[in-house]
């Protein structure tokens, strides 16, 4: 038994899986009305059967009132047996609580032992439904006089019918109201489901082009000053719009990157080749022109395999997560400060530092220290200094500041600077491929820091790292 149950429930959840959603939610409404239908109908028809019985109750109890009152003291024997017609008043008989006394002519209603017990005071007045003269008839049994019980009758015919003309009117509203109940479940899944089935287009669409440029459309917002009327299905909509911007935007920056990568790669793999196949030639060439075009061959290729592994770790969009450690900062920045003087001996970098320990990776620390020391030494002319300062803050964490005396930064190229492969005019005749001060700042962003450029008082620039 519960093994065939168990079959049901799971034919049951088979077929609920193949039928779509919107033929689930429309059959669901559905159930839902009609069932709330048939109760009401049934109630109704209940109630309406009811009434209908009361009345004839009523009925019979004054038939009952007024064949007493017209016979005060009549012996047992029928009263009146012209019951039969529609038109005619009640039937009425005393009978007797000792059959002994019965009258000689038979009793025109049947009489039973509840009769005889009302007669006799054991039992209350009943109500009896019975056929005479074969129609359907009510008849009420009560107390008479004592040792005698009276009973009257009346036809039914008109409540039978009201009842079942009740019956079938209260079908075919509970018939109707189911169809409507379908009809009204059916749009409600269709208007309802309406922004999934655009959301579920657009997907396959995008799935289809791999363009992530498309849209749900939603509906139109209110007036103004009226409040939102954002259903859940609308917010997913308008959720499901805001996840395709960021995918726009992160195919885009891919694209970009890949075509940014494309033209910083073109210039120095043109010369590698054009060295290459100078010395390829190797014959033709003095031992000055050898040795010159040696040195730029090295200088070339190490200019594109930091090209190339700067483009990988930018790639990645994220940082790795090796273990983190606690480092102690000033240690740190006085190994990236001895760095950048060994590299641009022309640039002196003064160093002020507190001790500070922060969570994070020394090499990447260490790599996103060097890119701004490397950064600000490039564009400070030579005998003026790099100012580097490590601060703990008062709330907790810390600050670092790199300023240089340079030319600064242009107020239109302050909001690229960290962008890939960004250079401003200034910084076109300078070496560098435009990816350190991005990489820093995505250092940045995996320590939980804040990296910001700012112009600084007095002429220069000035990067400020925030744990």
């Amino acid at each position: 038994m519960s093994g065939g149950g168990r079959g049901r429930r799971r034919l049951g959840a088979a077929w609920r899986r193949r039928r779509p959603l919107r033929t689930r939610l429309a059959l669901a409404a559905t159930a839902a009305v009609a069932l709330v239908a048939v109760g009401v109908c049934t109630a109704a028809f209940f109630v309406v059967r009811s009434a209908l019985y009361e009345q004839l109750n009523l009925s019979l109890t004054q038939s009952a009132r007024l064949a007493a009152q017209r016979n005060p003291d009549s012996g047992p024997g029928t009263l009146a047996g012209e019951c039969r017609f529609l038109a005619a008043p009640a039937c009425a008989e005393v009978v007797p609580a000792d059959p002994a006394k019965d009258p000689a002519a038979p009793y025109l209603l049947p009489v039973d032992a509840a009769t005889r017990a009302v007669a006799a005071g054991r039992h209350a007045p009943f109500y009896t439904d019975i056929v005479h003269a074969g129609h359907p008839t009510r008849m009420l049994t009560t107390d008479y006089a004592k040792g005698r019980a009276l009973q009257v009758a009346l036809r039914a015919d008109t409540v039978e019918d009201g009842i079942e003309e009740a019956a079938w009117w209260l079908a075919l509203i509970g018939a109707g109201g189911v169809l409507v109940a379908a009809g009204l479940g059916y749009w409600v899944s269709r208007t309802g489901l309406a922004p999934v089935t655009r959301l579920t287009a657009t997907a396959e669409r995008i799935a289809a082009t791999r363009d992530p440029r498309h849209r749900i459309e939603l509906p139109p917002p209110g007036p103004p000053g009226s409040p939102a009327r954002e259903d859940e299905i609308t917010r997913l909509a308008g959720s499901f719009n805001t996840m395709l911007g960021e995918l726009e935007q992160s195919v885009t920056a891919q694209r970009r990157l890949v075509a940014d990568a494309s033209h910083e790669l073109r210039t120095p793999l043109t010369a590698l080749r054009t060295n290459a196949e100078l010395l390829a030639r190797v014959e033709r060439l003095t031992p000055e022109q050898r040795e010159r075009a040696s040195l730029a061959l090295g200088r070339q290729l190490r200019e594109v395999t930091g090209l190339v592994n700067d483009l990988i770790e930018l790639a990645r969009d994220e940082e790795p997560q090796p273990l983190v450690e606690q480092v102690r900062l000033a240690p740190l920045v006085e190994h990236c400060a001895e760095a950048a003087r060994a590299h641009r001996p022309s640039v002196p970098v003064h160093v002020r530092v507190e001790e500070v320990v922060v969570a994070g990776v020394p090499a990447r620390l260490t790599r996103l220290l060097s890119n701004l020391l490397d950064n600000a030494a490039k564009f400070s002319p030579a005998g003026a200094p790099v100012e580097v300062e490590l601060v703990a803050r008062a709330g907790g964490g810390a600050e670092l500041t790199v300023r240089d005396h340079g030319p600064g930064i242009a107020a239109e190229d302050l909001p690229y600077v960290f962008d890939r492969f960004y250079r401003a005019g200034a910084a076109r005749a300078l070496p560098g491929s435009g990816l350190g001060l991005a990489m820093a700042r995505q250092i940045a962003r995996a320590h939980a820091a804040e990296l910001v450029a700012e112009a600084a008082p007095g002429g220069g620039a000035l990067f400020r790292l925030t744990f």
